[in-house]
């Protein structure tokens, strides 16, 4: 009977180390991914997500209408954005659903 606990402790421990041994070998991808990849883009997107959330109709057609050139901060955003791919891919794809349903809600696209 003895043998019988001892199998079950070694069928317990083998899958145990099992668990461990996939838990370290994740590839680094998937681990870095729980954390956010562009934390600086993220806080641009929250900000102009905010503009938009926060403005009314009203002031998003009057900010159409004057079309003032972008600011040195903006610029520069729309640089980095423009030099690497993927961030302007998750920035754009994390602003988009928000202002589009604004511009929507406001009469500003069909």
């Amino acid at each position: 009977m003895n043998n019988r606990y001892y199998l079950w402790i070694a069928v317990g421990a083998f899958f145990a180390a099992l668990g461990i041994a996939l838990t370290l070998l994740q590839p680094k991808h998937a681990q870095a991914q729980a954390q956010p990849q562009y934390p600086i883009m993220d806080a641009i997107a929250n900000k102009v997500i905010q503009k938009y959330q926060s403005s009314t109709c009203e002031q998003l057609w009057m900010q159409k209408s004057q079309k003032a050139p972008p600011s040195a901060e903006e610029q520069r955003a729309i640089a980095i954005l423009k030099g690497d791919p993927q961030m302007r891919a998750a920035f754009i794809n994390k602003i988009a659903p928000p202002i589009a349903n604004k511009m929507f809600d406001c009469g500003m696209i069909p």
